[in-house]
């Protein structure tokens, strides 16, 4: 089947979906090559020579764990869990010093996957939209698949929820997990898999865990590529028993900064570590399940975060938490494991980042990413074989900067010098903490630097906050389309469950004037059945509701009752700020006929029976053929 691909238009917002051929010649592409300044330290690698000959198609798992933050390992010297099967990565294989991720979640994920910046390609908040990356980016999965490698992705997407943006659009075969930011729910959650809602199995990162051992067992005969986004220790601060257990009277020591141990809350403290440490003991089962199998020398196992801690928590003295594009907020562990490509204690001493980990492990497997390049779309980052295989490597690599963009903050990172747009500058070699601003004795160095970042940022699309790209649904390649209530607009009595929009449900539904629109785009023409997602009491029954796009218009009564209490709360450490949850009950509205357009979709009482019509979660359009 040809793939079709959603262009989206800076000027207008979107323009048609329109069928790609066969997928055209790419060219190689030369990327801007960005002039430094006099004062670096020189850039150490302590490492051997590759020690074994490597396979032509290493298998590879790449791990994300969301909001832990590079002081959360016991291997970075905190003294307050013991993370011993994540340190052992560095123990047996490399352990990048220096390696730098963005302030939050979406941007990462979109830096991770196609390897450019998320500046490039229309990235600008964490929901509703603004978490996806452009249609037609081309993904490191795209580039494994197309190598013959089975390809998967289970746990937090946050990259797009519809088809050309959800993970099976993005090049993974199989997908298990949720497609929005945070999540409401950690035990036996509701989830999708390859779009269909399912309900999750236990502690959701055991389940994520179990789901990755499965789909490497069930392919012993084809090399992988598994991309395991866990969810933790992203709040809801909820974690079993027995991790709890450990932490619960548990004294913690401070971080060094004392900024950071006065604002330290020590409850959700102990929470974040207890999920910190049910991580580890998950990627031991990865580990185990390895050995077990034969498979553990001929698979790269990347380990990462997507930003800095969710709390004031010890992070090294490094100034600055998740959010922050300081150190502490921008500095990630990574580790990397290759028995038959890394030599055992690898260190990595210069810059490197999310956007290196594309080309790197492309590289490692035989797949020439520089000739896949798409055409105006340059890959911002770099291959780091040479560093952790020992090889000699190019003296320009020494230059190197880094850049990050966070809500209006910029700043750029050298070897050295850490520059904000504000005007500070920082020598991080000498201290993380960036209490001493050096701009005036450096002059230079910040004169430099600033007119690097300004130059970065002129290189970004004309685009901003204000994207109008419309949610898309019917695609031809996507048998459900999801449209959930944290992307709807809303009107009259209606109210959203949270202020944090990505788990969120839309409430107070008491009126006939009262109505939930999307914005969207149908890119293909079908007959789809409609479910909306719902909790309605059972003295509330009767209400008749309306689902219109365009002319058409399909009308059905709420005639079960779905009893359901908010869920959480029960299993919460620490009170969160999230929405609460329920569980969701389908029920059918009726089939409508899609045809192509840009379009509102209106979802309305036509009666009212009761104090509010329902609660609504979101609509599932299923394609009828």
């Amino acid at each position: 089947m040809i793939p079709l691909s959603a262009q989206p238009n800076r000027a207008t917002g979107w323009t048609d979906c329109r069928r790609r051929g066969p997928r055209p010649v790419r060219h190689r592409l030369t990327t801007l090559v960005l002039a430094s300044f006099a004062i670096l330290l020189p850039p150490t690698i302590e490492s051997t020579s590759l020690h074994a000959e490597s396979s032509a198609s290493p298998n590879v798992i790449v791990i994300l764990a969301d909001d832990q933050g590079w002081g959360d390992l016991s291997l970075h010297g905190n003294p307050n869990l013991s993370t011993p099967r994540i340190d052992s990565l560095a123990r047996d294989g490399a352990q990048l010093e220096n390696f730098y991720v963005c302030a939050v979640c979406s941007p990462t994920r979109a830096e991770f996957l196609t390897g450019r910046y998320h500046t490039r390609m229309g990235v600008y908040s964490t929901s509703s939209g603004g978490e996806r990356f452009d249609a037609d980016e081309r993904t490191i999965a795209d580039l494994f698949d197309e190598a013959g490698y089975a390809t998967a992705a289970y746990g937090k997407w946050h990259s797009g929820m519809q088809w050309p943006y959800h993970p099976n659009a993005r090049g993974f075969e199989d997908y298990y997990g949720f497609c929005s930011g945070h999540w409401g729910n950690y035990f036996d959650p509701m989830l999708e898999h390859n779009g269909r809602i399912v309900q999750g199995n236990g502690f959701l990162p055991d389940d994520l865990t179990q789901r990755t051992i499965d789909f490497i067992g069930n392919h012993r005969d084809r090399p992988f590529f598994v991309y395991l986004a866990l969810n933790t220790p992203h709040s809801p601060m909820q974690v079993p028993q027995a991790y709890w257990d450990r932490f619960a009277d548990r004294e913690i020591v401070p971080d060094p900064v004392a900024a950071n141990a006065e604002r330290q809350d020590d409850a959700h403290t102990r929470a974040a570590l207890a999920m910190c440490e049910n991580i580890d003991d998950n990627v031991g089962r990865l580990l185990d399940h390895l050995d077990e199998t034969g498979q553990a020398e001929d698979t790269i196992i990347v380990y990462f975060s997507d930003n800095g801690p969710n709390g004031w928590r010890y992070n090294g003295g490094m100034r600055g938490r998740k959010g922050a594009t300081t150190e502490g907020g921008l500095r990630s562990p990574c580790l990397i494991r290759y028995p038959n490509g890394i030599a055992t204690g690898t260190k990595v001493q210069p810059i490197c980042a999310a956007i290196d980990l594309l080309p790197t492990l492309s590289e490692f497997a035989g797949i020439n990413w520089r000739a896949e390049q798409l055409p105006g779309k340059p890959v911002d980052g770099v291959s780091l074989v040479d560093r952790l295989t020992g090889a000699a490597v190019e003296a320009s690599a020494s230059s190197r900067l880094l850049f990050s963009y966070w809500r209006n903050r910029l700043t750029v990172r050298s070897e050295r010098f850490r520059y904000h747009s504000d005007g500070r500058l920082f020598d991080i070699a000498e201290e993380r903490g960036e209490t001493t601003d050096l701009r005036d004795s450096h002059p230079s160095i910040a004169k430099r630097l600033d007119k690097q970042l300004t130059a970065w940022k002129a290189s970004w699309p004309e685009t901003g906050d204000e994207i109008n790209r419309p949610f898309p649904i019917g695609h031809p390649e996507a048998t459900w389309t999801q449209l959930p209530a944290r992307d709807a607009e809303f009107r009259g009595t209606i109210e959203r469950s949270n202020r944090f929009p990505n788990c969120t449900y839309l409430k107070n539904w008491t009126d006939t004037d009262s109505e939930i629109t999307w914005d969207v785009d149908v890119l293909g023409s079908g007959s789809y059945e409609v479910q909306m997602y719902y909790a309605c009491p059972s003295q509330e029954l009767g209400s008749t509701v309306e689902l219109s796009l365009g002319e058409q218009s399909i009308l059905a009564k709420i005639e079960r009752a779905v009893e359901s209490p908010l869920i959480g709360a029960e299993e919460d450490r620490v009170p969160r700020q999230e929405s609460y949850v329920r569980r969701w009950e389908p029920m059918t509205l009726g089939v409508i006929e899609l045809t192509p357009g840009r379009a509102k979709l209106r979802l309305r009482a036509k009666k009212v029976v009761g104090a509010q019509v329902a609660e609504m979660r979101l609509l599932m359009f299923r394609r009828l053929e």
